[in-house]
């Protein structure tokens, strides 16, 4: 089955229409992304710096690229003209400069704070604390070339369907808290990223309003090199 067969099933059969679909192209070869560009599908994940910046110049201009990877501060300049949209904040630095390089870029980056709700120590992330820390400061309040639009988070990778469905209700509970103290003026913060190939049923159900998608689409994945 061809990767926009799969894309044109998944929206039809898996997800509700206000769920937002990422279909997560990363290491796959630009010909998939071709064949879903022409099924008509425009939203995709890279989670590496190079590898975006190498598929947004071959490609055309109208998809929406979405940084769903972690990224470090230094290479922000690189996605910053043309990105829709960074998944990962998970540190006050990194926001800094992404407002920075939006502003040489004269566009407004929207981003999503990423919070640690998973129990491995392996995954990024900010705690409620952390990110009210930033939101109350008042560097973050004279930022003007980004703009937080919700929350993202990961799951622990578990067979406990009972684990992962109380990290995402942490994640939605998490949304709410901002939402109702800092963004209750703001529609755009309206975006829940949880739930990938392996969990994203559990994510709807808690709250999800865009899930991460890649083997499910394209298939397993294809590693270079060794």
């Amino acid at each position: 089955m061809k990767v926009s067969e799969n894309i044109e099933n998944f929206l039809k059969n898996e997800i509700p229409k206000n769920v937002k679909l990422v279909a997560v192209s990363k290491t796959k070869p630009i010909d998939d992304i071709w064949d879903a560009y022409n099924g008509g599908y425009r939203i995709f994940g890279e989670n590496k710096v190079q590898e975006l910046s190498d598929k947004y110049n071959s490609l055309p201009k109208d998809i929406e690229w979405h940084m769903i990877g972690h990224l470090q501060s230094n290479k922000v300049k690189y996605i910053a003209p043309f990105v829709s949209l960074i998944h990962g904040v998970d540190k006050f630095k990194l926001l800094k400069t992404i407002n920075k390089e939006g502003e040489k870029n004269n566009r407004i980056i929207n981003c999503l704070l990423q919070f640690h709700i998973a129990k491995e120590t392996t995954k990024f992330g900010l705690n409620i604390d952390e990110a009210i820390e930033i939101l109350e400061s008042e560097e973050y309040s004279q930022m003007n070339n980004m703009q937080i639009v919700g929350v993202m988070g990961m799951s622990t990778f578990s067979d406990s369907e009972e684990l992962v469905r109380s990290e995402f209700k942490e994640l939605n509970n998490i949304f709410n808290t901002l939402k109702e103290k800092y963004f209750s003026e703001n529609p755009e913060f309206c975006e829940k990223s949880m739930g990938m190939s392996n969990d994203y049923k559990l994510a709807v159900d808690e709250g999800s309003t865009m899930v991460r998608i890649g083997s499910l689409l394209f298939g397993e994945r294809e590693y270079k090199g060794k």
